[in-house]
């Protein structure tokens, strides 16, 4: 198989390298907007660099792994359909739904493949929680607690890019919690602190958030965020029912102290960064795209699936800058429309 790549960043060469050491990728050739970056990462890999997108396409491929700027998503998605290709790619498909839908609308006409990165789904961790929650082990589901922490902040410059907290960071936990109980979100209400580095409040975003979602069958969500966790990375999900209480990200590494006399001790190497905690994830998202384009296992995230995660975040958002409740329209739909401050409809 011969894969080409967009985008040699953090996540792009990481991806590289899990695909340079699949045993079913037999060539592999990068592209990135800094033509010298590709080429450095393709000589260590052992790899081909294509000077742009226009030549790594015309490279004879079987697939396209998209893990460039996410301004570019989904035109790289659009021209990787118009090509015939299966694509894999990075969330967001774009910050908005418009721009999402033409992505999504040029894969449909193209009749392509395209699986979204949304790698917590393949956590060995989310995915038990998935089953216990499926089984019926915990009972009634009742509450869902989500929280992603950042160890820092990310540079002033991506924020302008990313399409805030809600869009770039809660949307992981947002999918997740769709994935894993089989609900959808009708009614959010959000909130966000801007308190603490200037550099969010510049841009409008904030650094800290949090928000209460009403799944279709009653069940209660809170998931939190913040860029600023100095004890390192956190993601964690706890699922409380009639029956059990389970907690996903909880081990020896969870950056948490307890203050218990009898509590278990600090981590002494807390997860640094998503890249560590969620490298097997990411290792199986890509045998999955790989198998995916192979014929031997359906798409396991489709675009279908990021649009209603983005329709979450984006009535978060709206919900951050109402001060009120947004519902929408069905399940993981639109939210409602009116002209108040989003109270319950």
């Amino acid at each position: 198989m011969r894969i080409g790549l967009i985008g040699t960043g953090r996540i792009g060469s990481f991806h590289a390298g899990v695909l340079a050491r699949h045993p079913e990728v037999e060539s592999l050739v990068l592209a990135d907007a800094d033509a010298a970056r590709a080429a450095g990462v393709a000589e260590a890999l052992g790899a081909e660099a294509a000077p742009d997108v226009d030549a790594l396409l015309g490279h004879a491929l079987d697939a396209v792994v998209i893990a460039s700027a996410t301004a570019a998503h989904a035109e790289l998605i659009a021209r990787a359909a118009r090509a015939g290709l299966p694509a894999f790619c990075e969330k967001p498909i774009a910050l908005d739904v418009p721009g999402t839908l033409r992505a999504l609308d040029a894969v449909t006409e193209a009749g392509t493949a395209l699986q979204l990165g949304f790698m917590r789904r393949f956590d060995a961790g989310y995915r038990a929680a998935r089953e216990a929650v499926r089984s019926g082990r915990l009972g009634r589901l009742h509450t869902v607690r989500a929280a992603t922490s950042d160890p820092e902040p990310p540079p002033a410059a991506y924020l302008p890019l990313s399409g805030g907290l809600f869009r770039d960071c809660l949307v992981h936990d947002f999918d997740v919690v769709r994935w894993v109980t089989g609900r959808e979100v009708v009614e959010v209400y959000a909130t966000g602190s801007d308190a603490g580095p200037g550099m969010f409040r510049e841009t409008g975003d904030v650094d800290t958030a949090a928000a209460v979602l009403t799944l279709d069958d009653g069940t209660l969500v809170t998931a939190t965020a913040t860029r600023c966790n100095g004890a390192g990375y956190d993601v964690r999900m706890e699922l409380a029912g009639e029956r059990d209480q389970i907690v996903v990200g909880l081990d020896d590494r969870s950056p948490l102290t307890s203050v218990e006399p009898q509590g278990p001790p600090a981590p002494g190497k807390p997860w640094p960064g998503f890249l560590e905690r969620f490298a097997p994830a990411y290792e199986a998202e890509l045998d999955a795209f790989v198998r995916l384009v192979r014929g031997e296992a359906p798409n396991p995230c489709d675009g279908r699936e990021a649009l209603a995660a983005l329709r979450i975040a984006e009535a978060c958002e709206r919900s951050r800058r109402e001060r009120g409740p947004v519902r929408l329209a069905a399940g993981a739909g639109e939210p409602d429309g009116g002209d108040g401050a989003g109270s319950a409809r």
